[in-house]
């Protein structure tokens, strides 16, 4: 299964041909995705699943419809236990960025994570889930798939919004910190934080 964000909506892609009375379903190969988004966006649809037979291509179809792009982001902590924020746009976020040509991801992701934050010494221990979201680049619909590091540092110098990218504050947060921002952020940042270290949030 697949979530995929429009806002805080999330567009769910599945296997099975049902899943709830109360939700819009259709096998994703017979639907117009950007339609669908565009009634997503003007909340005259909340709850909608897409489905096909065989798992694997329940991505392939969608990017058959909406074109992908490449991105990778850091979930860092330091030796405080601490996790790094980002503020933008009035959301509490995570660092992250676009992939660029020839650019492996895990550079990709520790490279934003620099260039947004100003952190430094940064070492990728674990693969988190990818996540997916709708945006709009150059007035066309854009499928954004970032793939997600655990990261951690043990820098203590100044942290440095990068402003080009709207970006206003960086902070370290501790986990009551981090529980609050959380709830000034979006759905699929939520899901990086496992259900141990955020139980109230699952």
């Amino acid at each position: 299964m697949y979530k995929i964000f429009v806002g805080d909506i999330p567009i769910i892609l599945s296997t099975k041909d049902y899943i709830a009375e109360d939700y819009f379903s259709a096998p994703i190969k017979e639907c117009d995705l950007k339609k669908i988004i565009k009634k997503i966006k003007k909340e005259n649809l909340k709850k909608v699943h897409l489905y096909h037979p065989k798992e694997h291509k329940l991505l392939k179809h969608f990017k058959k419809q909406i074109k992908p792009l490449t991105a990778g982001g850091g979930l860092v902590y330091n030796t405080n236990n601490e996790v790094l924020f980002i503020f933008r746009k009035g959301k509490w976020d995570l660092p992250k960025g676009h992939t660029k040509k020839n650019e492996s991801i895990e550079r990709s992701a520790i490279r934003e994570v620099e260039e947004e934050t100003g952190v430094k010494n940064l070492e990728i221990v674990n693969t988190l889930p990818t996540t997916y979201h709708i945006m709009k680049r150059k007035g066309k619909y854009r499928l954004k798939e970032t793939f997600w590091f655990e990261m951690k540092t043990d820098y203590k110098g100044e942290l440095k919004p990068q402003e080009e990218e709207d970006i206003t504050k960086v902070e370290w947060k501790n986990l009551e910190e981090s529980r609050e921002a959380l709830q000034n952020s979006f759905e699929n940042i939520k899901m990086l934080f496992s259900k141990d270290y955020f139980k109230e949030l699952q």
